[in-house]
């Protein structure tokens, strides 16, 4: 029973993931959000904007320590660490101190752990990760 309930969960969630992606790619975003999403998909690698495409998040390596961090969409409690299989050890949120949206936020994030970790980290708020595999 618990079992096909959380099938038709996850088939839920895959179709409004997929609408989310039609959604956002037919431009019915803001000027400001469609401005960000374009700064943001500028800056990402090509296996980043691959990545985020596909996922809806992408992977950044910090520079001192060299660990793998995942940014979802999102303007706030959006950053996860992850361990060697992809699971998230725990999660960091930090954001510009001004109000902007996902793409500005997220760009900023990425850039602050590519270039200056620790010092992102240091004003960063620790919270428990929502989930420990591969979503």
């Amino acid at each position: 029973m618990a079992g096909r309930f959380t099938r038709r969960l996850a088939a839920i969630g895959r179709r409004a993931h997929v609408r989310w992606k039609r959604f956002r790619k037919y431009g019915f975003l803001s000027d400001n959000e469609a401005r960000g999403q374009v700064l943001l998909r500028e800056w990402l690698s090509p296996g980043q904007l691959a990545q985020y495409d596909e996922h809806g998040y992408f992977d950044v390596t910090g520079c001192q320590s060299g660990k793998r961090y995942r940014i979802r969409e999102g303007v706030g409690m959006n950053v996860y660490e992850l361990d060697a299989f992809g699971g998230a050890l725990g999660g960091w949120c930090f954001v510009p101190k001004d109000n902007l949206v996902a793409g500005d936020v997220m760009l900023a994030q990425k850039i602050a752990l590519e270039t200056s970790e620790q010092i992102a980290l240091l004003v960063a708020r620790r919270f428990p990760a929502r989930w420990t595999r591969h979503p």
